[in-house]
């Protein structure tokens, strides 16, 4: 694996002449059901620069965690990978069997999961699991080595070295899930996926989170996949954003382009969600529910909620085209 590894490395890069670090290609995940194929994720493509944060955004059930656990290979039945591919350090992480999946997660590939309350063994002291999943991939470690390794990880965290001993339970919200955040780098990973990492916590713990992610992405050079909903704290973590809908990528750009000026009419609608603390408005609402995800309708898919709608909207499926420098949209208007 090392030399394909090397290999596809010297082919990555792209026209931006960055590293790119995860390819997803046309990825298709369907859920099996009496009545037909939920399209949960449908011919979705984007990519991850080496070093960035990328932010994955809509509302709940457009997708996006079941992305994530595509690129993860953690799509549980009736769910099942229909096409694609996922590419990460060019291994095409679609064809792998399982031996080799569980070499690739927690090495190149992590996952910081959405509710650490959930994640963490309840009667396993912190540093026991942290223990655990570090020796499970290197093997059996000195005693003092390996104490002073996971010392090393809460510290980086922001957490104190008592952290050690403690149980699960004896911890706050915010904690646990920066205990998550240290598990997830412990290995030194290429690409982590944060699912939601924050949802279930206040706004300053909130902050706490989201300025521990910065800081280990900055000193790790990791990349990040960051999904969420809240425009907002998008906004400050993230260097690019792509926005989901329905299970299709409708809008992929760097953060200040789609805030300045976002161009899907989807996208323009979850930025004007977001409460102004200046300005006294009523918050701007999308009509409508969407369409059956067994039968999308021919067009474009966010049409039956699109204020902009036009005739051609109901009959061609809009592509994935650049519109500015880095700036890509899946909307008619823009042709």
């Amino acid at each position: 694996m090392t030399a394909q590894v090397e290999k596809a490395r010297a082919a990555r890069g792209d026209s931006t002449g960055k590293d790119i670090t995860l390819t997803v290609k046309n990825l298709k995940v369907y859920y099996g059901t009496p009545t037909g194929n939920v399209r949960a994720v449908d011919d979705v493509s984007f990519h991850v620069y080496k070093g960035e944060i990328l932010g994955l955004v809509g509302e709940s059930g457009c997708g996006k965690t079941t992305t994530a656990m595509a690129i993860l290979r953690m799509v549980q039945p009736p769910g099942r990978i229909v096409g694609g591919q996922i590419l990460l350090d060019g291994i095409d992480l679609v064809t792998l069997n399982e031996p080799a999946l569980r070499d690739v997660r927690w090495n190149t590939l992590a996952l910081i999961p959405q509710g650490a309350m959930n994640s963490l063994n309840p009667v396993m002291r912190i540093h026991t699991q942290i223990a655990e999943a570090i020796q499970t991939h290197e093997g059996k470690q000195p005693k003092d080595a390996l104490k002073k390794r996971i010392l090393d990880l809460l510290i980086t965290v922001g957490l104190p070295s008592r952290i050690y001993d403690m149980y699960p339970h004896e911890l706050s919200g915010g904690m646990k899930q920066r205990v998550c955040i240290a598990m997830a780098i412990a290995l030194h990973p290429s690409l982590i996926i944060a699912d939601e990492p924050t949802s279930a916590l206040d706004v300053v713990v909130q902050r706490v989170v989201g300025q521990t992610l910065l800081d280990v992405k900055e000193r790790m050079g990791v990349s990040m996949i960051l999904i969420g909903h809240d425009m907002g704290l998008q906004a400050q973590l993230v260097d690019r954003i792509a926005v989901m809908y329905a299970g299709h990528m409708v809008e992929v750009s760097p953060v200040g382009s789609i805030f300045a000026d976002p161009l899907h009419p989807y996208t323009q609608l979850l930025i004007e969600s977001i409460p102004s603390i200046k300005e006294r408005k009523p918050l701007k609402l999308t009509e409508g529910i969407t369409h059956d995800l067994r039968n999308p309708p021919p067009g474009c898919i966010f049409q039956e909620r699109c204020p902009k709608v036009m005739e051609v909207c109901r009959a061609e499926k809009p592509p994935l085209r650049q519109i500015k420098p880095e700036h890509y949209v899946a909307c008619h208007l823009y042709e």
